[in-house]
C-alpha cells in the first residue's frame, strides 16, 4: 500500500466523495506517520508598515489573527508519507495525495485580496465549482476531530512557512475566531496537532537556504511531480519532498541531538521539543 515510485495523482475531494475519500485517508494513517499540509486562502487584507521580520512573535500573531479571522479557507492539501518517502498507493501503480475543496468562500461577497483571487483563478481554482460542489468546513472539522487529530495521535505534521496554515485549520476545527493571545494559540496547536511539528522553510533557513517553496525545491533539485503550484494538494506534496530531503541529507544526526534544534524547526516557537521520527 506504499511506494516511492509510480506517478503521483492528486485526489480531488468534494462533498459528493468526501466520506469515501476520508475513509481512504483514514485507512492510510495506520501506515503513514508524517502528514504535510498546505492551505489556499484569499490572500491577506491586513498589512503593517513595519517589516514583518521586525515584529515580535506576539505582533506577528496578531497580524495573522486579524487576517484569518476575517477570511475563509479555500483549499487544504494533505500528503501522507512514511519516514522513507513512500506515499499511499491504495493498491494501484500510482501514488496519491489529497486536495479538499471548500464551499465557504464566495468571492462575490466575502472579503479577499483581488490580486490573490485573480492569481488563484489562473492557477486553476474554480470558485464557482467550489461554491456548488465544495465541502462545508464544519463537516470537515467534525470528521477530522473524530478520526485524525489529537496530541496523542503520534503523527508528525509538516508545513512550509506554516503559521497561516495552522491558523486556518485551528479556525475551522474550533469553529471560532483564533484566541486573543499567542500563548492561547500555541496551546490549541498542541491540542490538535501534538508536539511533532516541523517547518520545512525553517529547516532550510538553518542551512542558509532562503526563498519560497519553488526556490527551495529548485535549490534541492526537486521537481513538482503532480498538480500545479499554488494548489494545495501539489504544494503539500512539494513541502513533504523538501522536508524529507532536508532530513535525510542535512539532518542525519542522532535523534537525541535534535532536542534543541527542534525548537527552531517549528512553524512557531513551541515548548517541549521532540525529535523527528525514525
Amino acid at each position: 500500500m506504499a511506494s516511492s515510485v509510480g506517478p503521483v495523482v492528486v485526489r480531488e475531494v468534494w462533498i459528493s466523495n468526501f466520506e469515501y475519500e476520508l475513509n481512504l485517508f483514514r485507512q492510510c494513517l495506520y501506515q503513514f506517520s508524517i502528514i504535510s499540509f498546505d492551505t489556499e486562502f484569499p490572500g491577506t487584507i491586513f498589512t503593517t508598515s513595519t517589516p514583518v521580520f521586525k515584529l515580535s512573535p506576539s505582533q506577528r500573531y496578531s497580524l495573522m489573527k486579524k487576517n484569518v479571522d476575517s477570511l475563509k479557507l479555500i483549499q487544504l492539501g494533505l500528503t501522507l508519507s512514511d519516514v522513507h518517502g513512500n506515499l499511499p498507493t491504495l493498491g494501484t501503480e500510482s501514488r496519491y495525495v489529497w486536495q479538499f475543496n471548500f464551499c465557504d468562500f464566495d468571492p462575490e461577497c466575502d472579503p479577499h485580496d483581488l490580486k490573490s483571487i485573480a492569481f488563484l483563478k489562473k492557477r486553476g481554482i474554480d470558485f464557482v465549482k467550489n461554491r456548488v460542489m465544495g465541502i462545508d468546513s464544519r463537516t470537515f472539522a467534525l470528521k477530522m476531530n473524530a478520526y485524525v487529530l489529537g496530541p496523542r495521535s503520534g503523527f508528525t505534521w509538516v508545513t512550509f512557512h506554516g503559521i497561516y496554515d495552522y491558523g486556518y485549520l485551528i479556525k475551522i476545527l474550533t469553529g471560532k475566531q483564533l484566541p486573543c493571545t499567542y500563548d492561547g494559540f500555541r496551546m490549541l496547536v498542541h491540542t490538535y496537532f501534538g508536539f511533532l511539528n516541523y517547518d520545512s522553510k525553517a529547516m532550510a533557513k538553518e542551512l542558509r537556504l532562503y526563498g519560497g517553496l519553488e526556490k527551495i525545491a529548485k535549490t534541492l533539485n526537486l521537481d513538482r511531480v503532480a498538480g500545479e503550484s499554488h494548489q494545495a494538494g501539489s504544494d503539500s506534496l512539494l513541502t513533504m519532498h523538501i522536508f524529507l530531503k532536508l532530513r535525510k541529507q542535512f539532518f542525519p544526526i542522532p535523534l537525541h541531538l535534535f532536542q534543541e534544534l527542534r525548537m527552531k524547526l517549528s512553524p512557531l516557537p513551541l515548548p517541549l521539543p521532540l525529535p523527528l521520527p525514525g
